[in-house]
């Protein structure tokens, strides 16, 4: 009898088993905050949604927090650990994930959807490592009313051409946001802060992100490589101390100093400048392409939807830039449901699910015929095609494996000179010194 209840209990024990196993579901880890995560998890609702599914083919999402999520990932991935089947994979990143992922086959559609170019986003070595769920570059998002209204002010205009003097060093008129120059940008940016003319409309001309963080990086490195700036040049010599560089970290510190940004931006990044802007209390902000559908959504931000508007980042000697990298999913090699993962990969290459992922405020980057689809509701992502063709760029050294790093290194040391912390002599040599060390050969 006993031997009988024992057999039995091991029986009902094995059928749980197996079916916890049949029934496990595919973990993804995707990124955490912002539109990423609302998109990731609109799209994973409408997959897990699709009629006939298998439960064990269903999608569950985790994230971890943002601060040090790039080296989390890696000691996990090094670990072997099957805590997620799917992770989330950057362009600067995927050689340093690379030996702990399985490539993968996204299917014919996936070139339909995205285009050559953009699969390549998350390729290393000519192999397909994920799929390109967003593309990231920067707009410069402004107040249209306000400038209209400035424009067309002579009394506004004498007052702008007074402060741009007092604070650059030359008069200058107000222009249309696609025309600007940085110089333009920080005097407009001077001018809307009450801090410098007490009658602005609104508090702060601009949100500058000058938090501690390698992302705010990427925000800012465009002003400084529109002046001709780069990590190291053909040598692999290190030439972050150059005229370029100083003329865009003076040029945050001296709109901080004086009020243009609010005072607690040493400690802003994504989230405060969307907060700040979408509350109407900024005339403008150079931010990440993602914010679009909330800063021009009637519901998120009611303030300023109907009345922003989104240019390209201003101009310098050489021309304009624009930071771009792709942020994407891909397969971990010691996945525990690879079956499972791979469909869910393959479904979202294709055009249904990345038009869901669009729809759902992300930012994926679209063939032609695939965005004309959703141009009427998502202008942003046609804005997207045409600013990473026209003005895209990646540093040299920076989809190296210590890539990451290197942002690190510079948020540290920059965010010490604007915080007052340190001399711009003293941030420039030790980012030098150590952005020598992480990308020597």
């Amino acid at each position: 009898m006993t031997s009988t209840l024992l057999a039995l209990a091991g029986l009902i024990l094995s059928t749980s088993a197996l079916t916890g196993l049949a029934e496990a579901k595919v973990t993804v880890l995707g990124w955490p905050g912002g539109s990423e995560e609302t998109a990731l998890r609109a799209t994973a609702e409408a997959y897990n949604a699709q009629p006939g599914l298998a439960e064990g083919d269903k999608v569950e999402l985790i994230f971890f927090n943002r601060d040090g999520f790039f080296d989390k990932l890696q000691a996990d991935m090094a670990a072997g650990s099957d805590a997620f089947d799917v992770n989330l994979v950057a362009t600067y990143s995927i050689g340093r994930y690379a030996p702990y992922m399985d490539t993968i086959d996204l299917g014919p559609e996936a070139a339909k959807t995205y285009g050559d170019a953009v699969l390549k986003t998350m390729q290393f070595e000519g192999k397909q490592y994920g799929v390109p769920t967003d593309l990231s570059l920067h707009f410069m998002y402004y107040r249209k009313d306000l400038i209209d209204a400035l424009m067309k002010d002579d009394a506004a205009k004498a007052k702008y051409a007074e402060i741009s003097e007092k604070f650059l060093g030359k008069k200058l008129e107000p222009k249309d946001p696609d025309s600007w120059t940085w110089d333009d940008w920080a005097a407009t940016a001077l001018y809307f802060s009450k801090q410098v003319n007490p009658a602005s409309p609104t508090r702060y001309g601009t949100v500058l992100q000058m938090k501690n963080l390698l992302f705010n990086m990427m925000v800012f490195q465009s002003l400084p490589r529109s002046y001709g700036a780069d990590w190291m040049d053909k040598e692999g010599k290190i030439t972050v101390d150059s005229p370029a560089y100083r003329t865009g970290l003076e040029l945050y510190k001296k709109l901080y100093d004086a009020g243009a940004s609010p005072k607690d931006s040493l400690s802003y990044e994504y989230a405060e400048t969307n907060a700040a802007f979408g509350a109407g209390q900024a005339a403008t902000a150079l931010q990440w392409n993602a914010a679009a559908g909330d800063l021009t959504s009637a519901e998120k931000s009611p303030a300023v939807a109907e009345v922003t508007a989104m240019v390209a980042p201003p101009a310098g000697p050489k021309g304009r830039a624009d930071h771009i990298h792709g942020l994407g999913l891909g397969l971990n090699k010691a996945a525990k449901n690879k079956e499972g993962a791979t469909k869910f990969l393959k479904w979202l290459a294709t055009e249904n699910a990345a038009l869901t992922y669009a729809k759902a405020g992300g930012s994926p980057a679209l063939s032609p015929e695939v965005v004309a689809k959703i141009a009427a509701d998502r202008p942003d992502l046609v804005k997207l095609g045409d600013f990473a063709g026209k003005y895209g760029y990646v540093m040299t050294g920076a989809t190296s494996a210590k890539a990451l790093s290197v942002y690190e290194l510079q948020a540290k040391e920059f965010t010490g000179y604007w915080s007052g912390q340190q001399s711009l002599d003293e941030a420039l040599k030790k980012t030098e010194t150590g952005m020598a060390d992480l990308l020597k050969k």
